[in-house]
C-alpha cells in the first residue's frame, strides 16, 4: 500500500468520526454544555481536512469513470483529458492536506498565547524582544487577526523585558507554534560607538489558550498574592495593591498580571495565562511520550532550542531547524512571515505521511 493510499484510509476513518460528531451535535441534552462546545470545535476542525478529502474522492470517481471510456475510440481523447485533470486534482489536494497535517494539532485552531522574554544581552536583548513583539503585531494585523496584550513589562531603555500576548484567528496556534524557541540577533546596537556587532537573544513560548473545561483547578490549589504594580500603568501604580500573582501549588506554575485597571481584572487575566501554562505543560508531557516512539517533528516548541538567527548586517535570517536561509530579514521584521512559515511546512511534508497517526 502506497503512502497516499494509507493517507486516504486514515481520512476515511476520520470521516466516520466526523459523522459521529454530527450525531452528537444533534443531541439536545448536550446543547449549552462545555462538552458541546468542544465537540463543535472538533467538528469544525475536521471539516478543514475533510473538505479537500471530498474533492479527492470525487476526482478518484471521475478518473475511474474516464478509464472505462478509454476503450471507446470516440471518447478516448476526452477520457484522457478527464484522467489528467483528475490526477492533477488528487495531487493538488493531497499536497494541501499534507500542509494541514504539518500544522495539525488538536489545538491548532485555538487562540495562541505568546510569551516573549528578553534573554542574554542586556538592553539590546530587551530592544530585540520588542522588535519581535512588533513583528508579530504587524503579521497579525496583515492577516486580520486580533492581538491582545495580557502582560507587558517594558525594558529600561525601550523594548520589553517580558510580554504575554493573546492572538485570535483561524489556525493561530497551528502557525505560531513554529515560533517557539530561542531567537538570536546579531547587529550593531545604537549605543555601540565602535560599530561592533553584538549578539543577544530572546525566547518565545507559544501555547494554545486553555478553556476552563480543559483544566480543572480547585481554589485550594491556588496561592494568590497581591502587590503594588510597578512601571507604566496610570495613577494606580504603586498606590493600590492591584497587581496579582497566582501560583498553582501542585505544579508550581505561576502567572501574574498588573496591567489591568483593577485587582479583579488582573486576577482574571492571570488565571487565563496560568490555565494555558498548565494545559500546555500537560500537552508537552503527552507529546514527549509519543515522540519517544517516533521521529522528533519540526517545531517542538522547546524554548531552550536556538531556532533562528537574525543577522542585521547581512540582512540574513536563518532557521536552524530546516537549514533555511533568506536574505530578506528587513521584510521579515515588517511582519512578512509567510515565506519562512511555508518553508517550515514544506520541510515537514517530506515525512508527514509516514508519521501521521490519523489524529487531527
Amino acid at each position: 500500500m502506497s503512502s497516499n493510499d494509507k493517507l486516504l484510509e486514515k481520512l476515511a476513518a476520520l470521516q466516520d468520526h466526523h459523522g459521529e460528531l454530527e450525531q452528537k451535535l444533534s443531541d439536545t441534552d448536550l446543547m449549552g454544555t462545555p462538552e458541546y462546545g468542544l465537540i463543535t470545535q472538533e467538528h469544525a476542525r475536521l471539516a478543514r481536512l475533510l473538505t479537500p478529502y471530498g474533492k479527492i474522492k470525487q476526482a478518484i470517481e471521475d478518473k475511474e469513470g474516464a478509464l472505462e471510456l478509454l476503450e471507446d475510440p470516440d471518447m478516448a481523447d476526452m477520457a484522457q483529458e478527464e484522467i489528467a485533470t483528475s490526477e492533477q486534482v488528487i495531487e493538488t489536494e493531497i499536497e494541501y492536506i499534507k500542509g494541514l497535517l504539518v500544522q495539525s494539532d488538536s489545538a491548532s485552531d485555538r487562540p495562541a498565547m505568546i510569551e516573549i522574554r528578553a534573554g542574554a544581552g542586556g538592553d539590546e536583548a530587551s530592544l530585540f524582544a520588542g522588535d519581535l513583539y512588533r513583528m508579530y503585531e504587524m503579521y497579525c494585523t496583515a492577516k486580520g487577526w486580533s492581538i491582545e496584550p495580557l502582560e507587558v513589562s517594558p525594558g529600561e531603555v525601550g523594548g520589553i523585558k517580558e510580554a504575554v500576548l493573546l492572538v485570535k484567528g483561524e489556525g493561530a496556534y497551528g502557525l505560531f507554534r513554529f515560533e517557539s524557541g530561542g531567537h538570536r540577533v546579531q547587529r550593531v546596537p545604537a549605543t555601540e560607538s565602535q560599530g561592533r556587532v553584538h549578539t543577544s537573544a530572546a525566547t518565545v513560548a507559544v501555547m494554545p489558550e486553555a478553556e476552563e473545561v480543559d483544566i480543572k483547578i480547585r481554589p485550594d490549589e491556588l496561592r494568590i498574592d497581591v502587590f503594588r504594580a510597578s512601571g507604566a500603568g496610570g495613577q494606580h501604580v504603586n498606590k493600590t495593591e492591584s497587581a496579582v500573582r497566582i501560583t498553582h501549588l501542585p505544579t508550581g506554575a505561576v502567572a501574574s498580571c498588573q496591567d489591568g485597571k483593577s485587582q479583579s481584572s488582573n486576577k482574571d487575566q492571570a488565571m487565563r495565562v496560568l490555565r494555558s501554562r498548565i494545559f500546555d505543560a500537560e500537552r508537552q508531557r503527552a507529546e514527549a511520550e509519543r515522540a519517544a516512539s517516533r521521529k522528533e517533528q519540526v517545531g517542538t516548541g522547546d524554548r531552550s532550542d536556538r531556532i533562528r538567527t537574525y543577522n542585521f548586517p547581512q540582512n540574513r535570517i536563518s532557521d536552524h531547524r530546516i537549514n533555511y536561509t533568506g536574505y530578506n530579514l528587513d521584510r521579515y521584521m515588517e511582519g512578512h512571515l509567510d515565506e519562512l512559515q511555508q518553508a517550515m511546512i514544506d520541510a515537514g511534508k517530506a515525512r508527514i505521511l509516514d508519521e501521521w497517526d490519523g489524529t487531527y
